[in-house]
């Protein structure tokens, strides 16, 4: 009795840490250990290297490069912007209520606009350029800084005095002496300005000044058509993401309730994570194989050419099929496991409500994350830069490059990140430590190799958190890969709702 008494007091105590990983399984299998050391150390500092370059292009260079036509993009973008502003004081009392909920006010989005032309003018030569950021200026209420702009304008060359001139009849202090003036500058602004918000403030500023009630009226009837019908599809979108938030708390909820249960009602497959391989030779995989991706991800970048979209379609593919090949040779085929088997890609029909139900949830958790982040940056003024979101695809190209782009945002993307961030990064990961710093390692680099900026960079961030922990949750990696797609087809219908 005191010998077992003894044998029990030495035993070592196996201390829990909240950053390292307990009850990883053993690994299952005979793997090769032919991997050398520095192959695997270099293709590690290569790796570094990339997404430092990343990280180091999105901080330093300019996001306006991103862009082949930004002075015609930034154009759209405002105005298309101002305009479901302007939709949104024509709608009802609670549709109001309901968009200024979602969205930012008029105040918010001209200062961040205001922000971006005075970029933009700073290495553009358009006219147009100072004479759309004038009109910005004026409309946010800040008529001095137009005026003395247009001041400056004065002596430059044409047309900039001719855009002096409507500036200073449009948004100057002086008395109206004659009228007729005032409705010829505001056919001049008609033949010098494109279509849109820009010249439906200074034409219906001109003509106020002109007190042409008849001209004014025109010019709102006019304005109010396209502005309902811009509105109108930007109006359909909200509702959808809404009802998929709305969905999706109450899924949330449940599972929060259900949560001390012992059988999870969206456990999808096993065995899930971790998986059943050595750290080492997946550390070692994930590496090389990661290395080869970045190398032929810089290869497309250099030759391909940027408007052949089947040609950018597949990169993402052929840049990540190393890394799954490697993955296959290595890891699953010595576990004895096939992709669909190790990445928990087959479920089953009896399992589509469970798999609905983590979709749902995690999509909303998306959407309230994205929300959140909104609200918080607001005081800070931080925003996504608008050339980081704008894809000359989505808006200007043809339906078929339009469609190629779409599979390539809604199905390629999603599938192939989601393999190898989460299928293989955070998967290796988690044998070594605990849930919360994998999938925080994991995202991070997730979002890194996305070359945002700070808000772009840290909205991925939260959407790797979330898929990696319904990975996590149910084994499989179909709800986050559906979670994917559904994201980037929210976001592509958002961009070409408002700008196609």
């Amino acid at each position: 009795m005191m010998e077992s008494a003894s044998v029990s007091l030495n035993d070592p105590q196996q201390s829990k840490s909240w950053w390292q990983a307990t009850n990883v399984p053993p690994p299952i299998g005979i793997y090769s250990g032919r991997f050398s050391p520095l192959v695997t150390l270099l293709s590690a500092l290569f790796l570094v290297v990339s997404l430092s370059s990343i990280l180091w292009l999105s901080a330093s260079a300019s996001k306006l490069d991103r862009v082949e036509l930004p002075e015609q993009a930034l154009n759209l973008m405002v105005s298309r912007t101002m305009d479901m502003q302007e939709g949104l004081k024509r709608a009802p009392r609670w549709e109001q209520l309901l968009f200024s909920w979602t969205s930012d006010d008029t105040e918010t989005e001209l200062a961040h606009e205001i922000e971006w032309y005075r970029e933009l003018a700073e290495i553009s030569e358009d006219p147009l350029v100072p004479m759309q950021l004038a009109i910005l200026q004026a409309e946010a209420g800040h008529v001095s800084q137009a005026v003395l702009s247009a001041h400056e304008w004065a002596k430059a060359e044409d047309p900039l005095p001719q855009f002096a001139n409507l500036v200073m009849a449009a948004y100057g202090e002086g008395p109206v002496q004659d009228a007729e003036k005032y409705v010829s500058l505001q056919a001049e602004a008609a033949e010098m300005l494109p279509a849109g918000w820009f010249y439906d403030r200074l034409a219906e500023r001109l003509a106020q000044r002109a007190n042409d009630t008849e001209l004014v009226a025109r010019i709102q009837e006019q304005a109010a058509e396209r502005v309902d019908r811009q509105f109108l599809w930007s109006h359909r979108l909200t509702l959808v993401d809404l009802g998929a938030m709305a969905t999706g708390t109450v899924v949330c909820l449940v599972l929060w309730i259900r949560r001390n249960e012992p059988s999870s009602c969206i456990r999808l497959h096993e065995p899930g994570v971790p998986p059943p391989w050595p750290g080492r030779v997946g550390a070692a995989v994930l590496l090389r194989g990661g290395a080869i991706g970045a190398m032929l991800t810089g290869l497309f970048l250099i030759v391909a050419p940027p408007d052949n979209a089947p040609f950018r379609a597949l990169a993402i593919p052929l840049t990540n099929a190393p890394l799954l090949f490697l993955a296959y040779r290595y890891l699953f085929r010595p576990s004895g496991m096939t992709f669909d088997d190790g990445f928990g890609l087959e479920i089953g029909w009896a399992r589509v409500g469970r798999l609905l139900a983590a979709v749902s949830a995690v999509v909303a958790a998306g959407l309230w994350g994205g929300w959140v982040m909104e609200r918080l940056s607001e005081p800070f003024h931080l925003t996504s830069h608008w050339a980081e979101w704008f894809d000359a695809d989505l808006v200007w190209a043809s339906p078929s490059m339009t469609a190629i782009s779409l599979i390539e945002y809604v199905i390629f993307a999603p599938l192939f990140e989601e393999l190898a961030f989460r299928g293989l990064l955070f998967a290796i990961l988690r044998r070594k430590f605990s849930f919360l710093p994998a999938a925080l390692m994991s995202a991070v680099i997730f979002g890194v190799a996305h070359g945002y900026g700070l808000v772009g960079l840290l909205s991925v961030c939260w959407s790797g958190l979330l898929w990696a922990w319904i990975y996590e949750k149910t084994g499989s990696l179909l709800p986050g890969i559906l979670a994917h797609a559904i994201n980037n087809l929210l976001v592509c219908l958002a961009v070409m709702a408002l700008l196609r």
